[in-house]
């Protein structure tokens, strides 16, 4: 399958220690599966910190999500495990850290952060959260977190 990094600098190789942290499933490299979300994301980036838009390809073979070796996460739609973990991940006040090499999941927005903000102030319930997350369109996003996953991804120069 093909996956698609935004990004506003081009490299050659994956540092995750280059990664930003507290994103939606915690520091690592993230990819999409839609070109036309992969290209948006990459003129938005453009806009916030200069340079050029870009988006890197990738082929990676599906069938390593059945691999027993690698500790894999999928969360298929928004759901209250999923806004918990995102909140986890995004918090600047717990030292939330995980083990898992792959996590495949619905993306949060800015609608979805604001949902998010509102839950860690207290002023709507988990199941309030959860309950506004099922109206909301979102697309899945794939995340490399260790270097043994990075190591699965085949970058393609066009």
């Amino acid at each position: 399958m093909s996956l698609y990094h935004s990004t506003n600098t081009d490299f050659q190789e994956i540092d995750l220690l280059k990664s930003r942290r507290h994103k939606d499933f915690g520091q690592g490299f993230y990819l999409t599966d839609i070109k036309e979300q992969a290209e948006d994301l990459a003129r938005k980036r453009v806009l916030i910190s200069g340079g050029n838009a870009i988006v890197q390809r990738y082929e990676f073979d599906e069938k390593s999500l059945t691999n027993k070796t690698l500790n894999i996460l999928h969360f298929e739609t928004a759901s209250v495990e999923w806004a918990q973990f995102i909140y986890k991940n995004r918090s600047r006040i717990l030292n939330f850290h995980h083990n898992y090499d792959i996590i495949i999941g619905p993306i949060a927005d800015d609608g979805v952060a604001y949902l998010l903000d509102r839950y860690e102030e207290n002023t709507i319930t988990l199941e309030q959260l959860a309950q506004k997350l099922k109206f909301k369109k979102l697309n899945n996003q794939y995340y490399f977190g260790t270097e043994r996953s990075i190591k699965l991804l085949k970058r393609i120069y066009q």
